[in-house]
């Protein structure tokens, strides 16, 4: 078991502990934020399977909770569902002492954490996170938001959590599409700052991408070590945690475009897509060495990601262009790009001529 301490300057720290079994051990880590009652917020599919180890371990420590469930998948990240959850916890009766546990992947997280912050103006929630994207990414940071048909992730806010619970046994449960979408994260946190980590990840850690726990454990380690050491340094993206938006804007604009239909193309597979366009991208710009691109390319294949855009559907460029620039990290009509020096060497790069991304966009097969 390791306990990663997430803390800054704008925010109360808070522990991030990644290990085995933890599922069990909830009630007991759980009870002296909840003080005796919580609601758990979880999705249609993983309610089921690990709702009721949860609920025993919460009961077991003499907290009482009861669990909403939400339909699984991106839509529900939607006022619609944002507003029927609000209402449950209404009914609920949680007072301002309570505490919200958000138990599922990155939309069950985003969602619970966005009510949490808006019940009676802000309560204390906890992630237990169960897929290995949200376990390396969106549960960690005080992200939480809802999507509208216009883009991703644009209504939300800045809520930190008390408590995330890493628990790797639950990744066991994952469809390989899901597996597959959260390690897409582990390999953007190499890519952004940590060569070494890239090459373990690229050699011996390719086991994690196929399921192996000791893998999985040591990327998700690694990864909240990453990413807590940026948050804390800039917890609202004034700065240096843009960084972590390596492949996002590329593959946010392709996400939009498919009606975030995860049957289409799940997010982490977008991320993938976003990284091998990213550095792609900085050899265009004459920023980064060609060899660095072919290998990003080639480790994200070699886990079963998609690298080029035909993967992905056919697209119009003036139509993703239009979507990269009502992303929400753009400004004034021009575009944020997360490009790369080389291999654990990000920075961000400001457009506000555009026409080189369009571009490279019909060079890379859009319309």
């Amino acid at each position: 078991m390791t306990v990663v301490a997430v803390s800054g300057g704008s925010f109360a720290a808070y522990d991030v502990v990644v290990g085995r079994g933890l599922l069990a051990e909830a009630g007991a880590r759980i009870a002296p934020i909840a003080r005796g009652r919580t609601v758990i917020v979880s999705d249609e599919t993983v309610a089921p399977l690990h709702g009721p180890a949860l609920q025993a371990s919460l009961a077991a420590a003499g907290v009482r909770s009861e669990i909403v469930a939400v339909p699984a998948g991106e839509a529900s990240k939607s006022f619609a569902e944002l507003e029927r959850l609000m209402d449950r916890l209404l009914a609920a009766g949680l007072d301002r002492k309570d505490v919200v546990v958000a138990l599922g992947g990155g939309v069950v997280g985003d969602l619970a954490g966005l009510a949490a912050a808006l019940y009676m103006r802000g309560i204390d929630f906890v992630q237990v996170p169960t897929t290995l994207l949200a376990q390396v990414d969106s549960s960690v940071g005080g992200k939480t938001a809802i999507d509208t048909p216009r883009g991703k992730n644009l209504v939300g806010a800045f809520h930190q959590p008390r408590l995330v619970l890493a628990d790797i046994d639950v990744l066991a449960t994952l469809p390989d599409v899901q597996l597959r979408s959260g390690w897409a994260e582990v390999l953007k946190h190499g890519l952004i700052c940590d060569a070494d980590f890239f090459d373990w990840l690229a050699g011996d850690g390719a086991a994690g991408a196929r399921g192996d726990p000791a893998a999985l454990e040591r990327a998700v380690i690694r990864s909240v070590e990453i990413k807590s050491a940026i948050v804390g340094e800039d917890e609202k993206e004034a700065g240096r945690r843009a960084l972590l938006n390596l492949g996002h804007t590329f593959g946010h604009a392709i996400e939009a475009e498919l009606g975030f239909e995860e049957a289409a193309l799940a997010h982490g597979e977008a991320v993938a897509l976003g990284c091998c366009m990213a550095f792609r991208f900085s050899v265009a710009q004459g920023l980064c060495a060609a060899a660095d691109a072919e290998r990003v390319e080639a480790v994200i294949a070699a886990a079963g990601l998609p690298t080029r855009l035909a993967q992905a559907g056919q697209f119009s460029a003036e139509a993703l262009l239009a979507r990269m620039a009502g992303d929400k990290k753009a400004e004034a009509g021009g575009v944020t790009l997360i490009l790369a020096r080389r291999i654990g060497d990000a920075f961000g790069q400001r457009y506000d001529d555009t026409a080189p991304i369009l571009d490279f966009l019909k060079s890379e097969g859009a319309a």
